[in-house]
This record gives C-alpha cells, structure tokens and sequence, in this order.
C-alpha cells in the first residue's frame, strides 16, 4: 500500500478528503478488503482521540466547533468502511462454499470412475474377501461397497459360518479404501468365540505335545451337549493328506467339511497353528474362472444396444476334483499377491510370498479340516486314528437336515 494511499485513507476517516476523491475511494474501498486492516488501525486510533476529546469536554477544559464537526463528519466514512468490509468477507464465504461445492462433485465423480474402471471395485471386493475366506477358518462374508466423496469408498458386509445345515451370521466386517489403498479393516464379533483362534496341531506335533485344552476335555465336552443340537469342530489330522485323500475319508461321515488347513511353510508348523491358512469346501471362484454360458442383444433404439450375457461357475464334485479346488487355492493367493496392500490389511499375519512359493514346491497337503454337522455325529470321530485332535467350535440348536 503507497504511502499516497494511506495519506487518502487518514483524510477520509477525518472527513477532510475532497467528494470527488471521496467518491473514487469508496469504490475501491467495496472491492479491495486488503486496506480494511490498516482502516481499522485508523478508526482504532481515531475512536481513542475522540474518546480523549470527550472526557476534556466533560471537564470544561477545551470547546470546538471543528472538532465536533470533524467528528460527526467521520461517522458516515466509517459506516461505510464497515459495509465493505462485510460485504467482502460474505463474498468470500460465498466463494469458498461455491469452491467447496465444485470440488465435492468433481471427487465424487473422478471417486465413481475410478472404481468402475476396469471393474475395480469388484476386484478389491473380491481380493477382501478372498484374504477373509483363506484366513478365518470357516468364515465368509459378501460385502457391498459406498462410494463416498474425496476418493474414499467404504466396504462392509455380514460375517458368516456354515453351523449344522444353515449359514449363521456372526458379526460385521468393514474397510475403508483411498482410491487404490486399503485401510485396516474391523471386525465385528456378536460373540467372542467366534473371532477366537481354534487351534489346529501340525502332524508331527500333534499326538504327544499337550494342548491348552487337553483333546479329553474337548470330546467330554461334546458328550455333555445334547443330542439336538448342531456344532462346528477343527479336527487336527495325523498326517500330511492330499485333498482327494482327505474327501474320501470324509465322504462316508454324515458332517459337512467347510474348510481346509494347508501347510504353508514353517508358519505352519508351530505347535499351536493358531493362525492357518487354507481354503473353503465350496472353492472361491473369480472372474477369471466364470465361462460365458449366453449373450443377449436388445436394442433400444436406431443406434443403440443393450447386451446381457449369464455365466457359470465350473462343476465340482462333492467328494473329488482334489486338483481342481488346490488349483483355485493357488490361484487365490495369486489374486492376493497381486494386491498384497489390501490383503496385507485384512490377515496382515500371513507372508503370502513365502507361502505362495512352499506350495508350489511341495504342493498342496492339508493337516487340518472344519467340519460341521449333529453332535452325535460328531462323537463318532473320537474312534478315527487318522484324526490326532479335535476342538469344538460354534453350538447351535438343531438345524441338520437328514
């Protein structure tokens, strides 16, 4: 601010300055909020003298008519240096919400793009639900996704066991995304034993290691629960078995297998594996593995077209195709590796490189498995030398459907 200008300012504010330069002033004064500060200086140290003045009057020492004048001069100057001010600061207020409206639409527009390009909302779907599935023993979820304004989008769903014959929920999952960046998920249990580790016993640790629960506690308990209801139940094998080994031991059981445990390396083999990674019963299909089965074309108009198409998931058999379902747990983990933030997320416990590549040296073998099915049923397992533990799940009442 010149030196001029100032000079301008403090004769306006005495009321001194000539109309035609009062004039020019004011207009400048309604559009440049820059000068209010240095104005308010002004009226600050105008107000003091005028304050000053008064107490003299009141004390009868000094009269004037041009002090008097000066002052009432002064009060229209300043009443119109307050408008402008306003005015000012209620066009900025206007412009910031109007920029702010501007920027909420644009990101929540380049937000919607973003996760339907290259249909990327459904593979980070699929890669957390995925790393759930291979994690968390018999445990799924279907999860929806909100798009949200600046880039966020929040993932969410219903936490599922297969308990007897139904699917039980069991609590929520939920994760926030920034564009293409995971945040850490939450689960959310309904009950504590359904978030707990039950522990599965690699082979060669299995038989005379102890436990926290001794096996005797957990098959006496099963005998206390009563006959009508349903339980879920990890079962410890003892020995390394083949897919199709294990469904043909299990395909003469009146229980349901649900979930697999699979030796992945060193991780595996603790004493306790209190945090196993393997796949579901019923494999986890992607994109990649649906064949088209039909393509439909409707047009809508001269140049227009509305093309459906319907797929199908491979056929599997309820006690076979071994190969097929360790080739889907492959490829599982593949889908993960390529995203390994997200997946890091959600079963941050896992090293996916480590056990992607002990798999696919050693192949597939599995020490443990969730089954679930009527407790008497399930007691019947205490006679089978092939299973070296068990420890109960899940209780429900009686849903099993014979």
């Amino acid at each position: 601010m010149s030196e001029e200008f100032k000079e301008k300012l403090r004769k306006y504010s005495e009321g001194t300055l000539p109309e035609e330069e009062r004039t020019e002033l004011e207009q400048e004064l309604e559009k440049l909020e820059a000068y209010q500060v240095y104005v308010d200086e002004l009226m600050e140290r105008e107000d003091h003298m005028s304050e000053h003045q008064e107490v003299v009057l009141s004390n009868g020492k000094s009269k004037g008519k041009g002090k008097s004048k000066r002052k009432s001069a002064s009060g229209r100057e300043k009443g119109i240096i307050r408008r402008g001010k306003w005015r000012a600061r209620i066009a900025n207020t206007f412009t910031v919400l109007a920029a702010f409206l501007v920027f909420s639409t644009i990101s929540s527009i380049i937000t919607a793009v973003f996760y339907s390009t290259g249909d990327r909302g459904d593979i980070y779907r699929d890669v957390v639900s995925s790393a759930i599935a291979v994690s968390r023993p018999n445990t799924i979820v279907h999860l929806s996704s909100n798009a949200k304004f600046f880039f966020r989008m929040e993932m969410s769903g219903k936490l599922l066991k297969q308990i007897g014959g139904e699917t039980v929920d069991v609590g929520s999952y939920s994760t926030p995304f920034l564009l293409g960046l995971g945040g850490v998920g939450k689960f959310s249990w309904t009950d504590e034993r359904s978030g707990g580790n039950y522990y599965f016993q690699y082979p060669e640790t299995g038989k005379n290691s102890g436990s926290l629960r001794s096996d005797g506690e957990e098959w006496r308990m099963l005998e206390k629960l009563h006959e009508g209801t349903v339980a879920e139940a990890y079962l410890s094998l003892d020995r390394l078995n083949t897919t199709d080994e294990l469904l043909k031991k299990l395909e003469p059981l009146n229980l349901q297998p649900v979930w697999f445990a699979a030796d992945a390396g060193q991780f595996s083999r603790e004493r306790f594996a209190g945090t196993p990674l393997g796949f579901p019963y019923t494999p986890l299909w992607h994109a990649d593995d649906m064949k088209v089965t039909k393509i439909s074309e409707e047009k809508t108009g001269w140049f227009s077209k509305v093309t459906s198409s319907s797929s199908a998931s491979p056929a599997v058999e309820s006690y076979g195709d071994g190969a097929l379902r360790e080739e889907n747990f492959m490829d599982t983990l593949r889908l993960m590796q390529q995203h390994k933030k997200i997946s890091n997320n959600v079963a941050p416990f896992i090293n996916l490189d480590e056990s992607i590549s002990y798999l696919a040296e050693h192949g597939v073998k599995l020490y443990g498995v969730v089954v679930t099915g009527p407790v008497k049923e399930l007691l019947k397992l205490e006679e089978n030398t092939w299973i070296s533990n068990i420890r109960v799940g899940e209780v429900r009442l009686w849903n099993w459907r014979e």
